[in-house]
């Protein structure tokens, strides 16, 4: 018996059955080809007392009132249906006469059957149905041993005016045009590569140009064989995670964090060792001097602190990582974006010991509905990453891969980035200014780069989740530490007294609009 999804069910035309040697030839019409593939689940019994019209009209009013098939879904058509019961079409005839009757389905000549829209308003009752299985009275499942947390990125409930929420890059900023003939020229030569599984990690070409990105922005040597492209950097904590991590394993973390690293480490067990964030970034000297597995850092643009780890930390980091034994997990999320001078070299690009393994996506700079993200690892770890990633899934689109591959290499990718920071410089400026006009001189770490800033809020404003209220109740969006999918640990400066802000998704008029709004609710 081959079954399909009820919702998937299309609709079948009543067309005359080809011969055999026709219905096999892969290029025929459409509207025969399409249909005709679609089965529903009947089972028959031909020693059985009913009659087979009988058992056909049951099990399909049992699909109806279990909602499996659902009002205006289509059935295949009566020669289609015996054809695939192996019965005559007087059988399904006589089935479909009797559902028609009793207001179960609907067929016009000619054309399709489908169930009756009708149907909805007049459900009969579902115990005139016979169920097929009883339901047990007791039944004992394994418990479920997952434990973690969703994410949070898409968020429920109502939607504010003026969205200052992080991570989010502007719609109009996407290369539409660019994009669009990339994808055009990729499709006209693809041949049999959009049916085939691509490489687990990841496109050959993709992953060259990735090495090549880092070497030039963020001074890293690396190359093609140590880059896994992802599903964006939840993917890359995850196979991390499967790599490092057991019920028990120490993993050192920022305190305040990104939610989202946390979230996975827990959810395979980890001992999480949270360690103190200032102005500057982790503080290095308050790392555990014990067997640690791995610490997770996000040394370019603090989460969700905004703040730039200096050189001399960088230095101390990866002298503490080979002294202990751990692995780093660079999160470099948005650091294409640098508006105050150049970046510093990744922690990656100053690793001279295989310590460091470097987590990038292009969610930011280019569109989160790409889902298309890197891992660069030490060459010891390749190939059991990849091996990781094999088991996760099998692969990435190979139309994205390859779109991308070519948008890198052809140097569209650099102008983007340049024109996309010419924009959000403008937009973080904007905001800047907006809030000193109406909230005098004001506390803002983070600008230097990325897509948020952290506004420490002055003595004279309530705490961060009553400006958040306020806000929202005013149609914006501006958000505490936690709201931001952020944690922390243990009672710090930006627990109640901090707001995070995303800015790049908003244009200047909009976030000039959303900060008058918020000094409005709470003068």
């Amino acid at each position: 018996m081959l079954q399909c999804k009820m919702s998937d069910v299309k609709v079948v035309p009543e067309v005359q059955s080809p011969p055999i040697s026709q219905a096999a030839d892969i290029t025929a019409p459409a509207a025969i080809r399409g249909p005709s593939a679609v089965q529903i689940p009947l089972q028959l019994e031909a020693g059985r007392d009913r009659p087979l019209h009988e058992q056909i009209s049951e099990q399909i009013r049992l699909l109806i009132a279990d909602g499996r098939l659902r009002p205006g879904s289509y059935i295949p058509s009566s020669r289609q249906l015996a054809d695939q019961l192996g019965v005559s079409r007087n059988t399904v005839l006589l089935a479909f006469n009797r559902l028609t009757s009793e207001g179960y389905i609907e067929a016009a000549k000619g054309s399709h059957t489908f169930v009756s829209q009708a149907y909805a308003k007049s459900s009969p009752p579902r115990g005139n149905v016979r169920a097929t299985v009883e339901p047990a009275k007791s039944i004992r499942r394994p418990p479920v041993l997952f434990r973690g947390e969703a994410q949070q990125l898409v968020r429920p409930g109502r939607k504010p005016i003026f969205n200052f929420f992080v991570g989010r890059p502007c719609p109009r900023c996407f290369p539409h045009r660019i994009w669009r003939r990339l994808l055009l020229k990729r499709l006209a030569s693809a041949g049999s590569s959009l049916s085939e599984y691509p490489p687990p990690a990841g496109l050959l070409e993709l992953r060259h140009a990735v090495a090549d990105h880092l070497g030039a922005a963020r001074g890293m040597n690396v190359r093609a064989a140590q880059i896994l492209i992802v599903n964006g950097i939840q993917e890359a904590l995850n196979i991390i995670a499967r790599l490092f991590v057991r019920p028990g394993t120490p993993v050192a973390i920022e305190d305040p964090c990104y939610r989202g690293a946390l979230s996975t480490f827990e959810s395979y067990g980890a001992e999480m060792v949270p360690v103190p964030v200032d102005k500057d970034g982790i503080c290095v000297d308050r790392l555990p001097e014990r067997a640690v597995s791995l610490v997770y850092v996000t040394p370019s643009h603090q989460f969700p602190t905004g703040e730039t780890l200096p050189t001399e930390r960088r230095v101390e980091l990866l002298k503490w990582a080979n002294r202990v034994g751990a692995y780093v997990v660079e999160d470099d999320y948005d650091s294409d974006f640098r508006f105050d001078g150049p970046p510093l070299t990744a922690l990656a690009g100053l690793d001279n010991s295989a310590s460091v393994i470097y987590l990038g996506t292009f969610s930011k700079s280019i569109g989160a509905g790409l889902r298309v993200g890197y891992l660069a690892v030490p060459m010891e770890l390749a190939e059991t990453a990849i091996t990781v990633k094999s088991i996760l899934n099998a692969g990435q689109s190979w139309i994205d891969q390859a779109v991308l591959a070519d948008f890198i290499t052809s140097g569209s990718f650099a102008r983007h980035l340049n024109q996309v920071r010419m924009v959000y410089r403008a937009r973080r400026n904007c905001l800047l200014s907006t809030l000193r006009e109406h909230f005098g001189e004001v506390n803002v770490s983070g600008h230097q780069g990325g897509m948020h800033v952290m506004w420490h809020l002055p003595d004279s404003l309530p705490d961060a989740l009553v400006v958040e209220a306020t806000a929202l109740n005013h149609g914006v969006g501006v958000y505490s530490l936690r709201s931001a999918v952020a944690f922390d640990f243990t009672q710090t400066p930006y627990s109640n007294r901090a707001l995070v802000l995303g800015y790049p998704a908003l244009s200047e008029e909009q976030i000039r609009e959303g900060i008058v709004r918020v000094a409005r609710a709470l003068a």
